[in-house]
C-alpha cells in the first residue's frame, strides 16, 4: 500500500462574463493550466472545480466580478462563495476589464460597457469590437480584492 500523495497547493482564475468559460490553475503565482469550455456555465463549473478539488488544494480564488453577462455573474459568484464557505478558500473578486486588456466589453445590442474615469458606462459602439477574455501569466499584477467580491452589475440605460 503507497502513501498518500500530497495535493499541490494552487490558486484559481476564473472568467465567466461571457462564452468561453475560462479557468487557469497557478502554482506559486504563474499559470500552469488552462481550461477553456464553450458549455453553459452553469452545467460546466460544478465540473471543472470537482476535477480541481479531486487533484489540488484550492487556497484562493479569483474571479471576473463583472461587467459582463448578468446571469453568468451570478451563477459564478454564487457557486464561488458557496465554494469559499464550504471550503474555507480565499476569494477575490477583479473587473473584467482586468482580463481583456481594458477593452469595451458586450452589453447588449451595439452597447458595450467602457471604463471611463475611473467609471464604467455603457456605449454605443457601430460595428464589431475585437475583445476576448485572457488569463493572466501570473497573479502577480492581477488586481483584485477580497472585499469586493459581490457581483458587478452595471445595468445600460432603456431607451423607449
Amino acid at each position: 500500500m503507497g502513501l498518500p500523495t500530497q495535493k499541490s497547493n494552487v490558486d484559481i482564475v476564473v472568467v465567466g462574463l461571457s462564452s468561453p468559460l475560462l479557468v487557469g490553475v497557478y502554482q506559486d503565482g504563474k499559470l500552469t493550466e488552462t481550461i477553456v469550455k464553450e458549455e453553459k456555465t452553469s452545467d460546466i463549473l460544478p465540473q471543472i472545480f470537482k476535477n480541481l478539488l479531486q487533484r489540488y488544494t484550492i487556497k484562493s480564488v479569483y474571479f471576473a466580478r463583472g461587467p459582463g453577462s448578468f446571469m453568468a455573474i451570478k451563477l459564478v459568484y454564487i457557486f464561488l462563495k458557496t465554494l469559499q464557505i464550504a471550503r474555507n478558500i480565499r476569494l477575490f473578486g477583479c473587473s473584467g476589464f482586468a482580463f481583456n486588456n481594458h477593452q469595451p466589453i458586450k452589453a447588449v445590442g451595439n452597447l458595450y460597457f467602457v471604463e471611463e474615469n475611473g467609471k464604467i458606462v455603457t456605449k454605443k459602439i457601430e460595428g464589431e469590437v475585437e475583445s476576448s477574455f485572457q488569463l493572466p501569466q501570473n497573479l502577480q499584477d492581477l488586481a483584485c480584492s477580497e472585499e469586493e467580491t459581490s457581483p458587478l452589475y452595471v445595468i445600460p440605460a432603456v431607451k423607449a
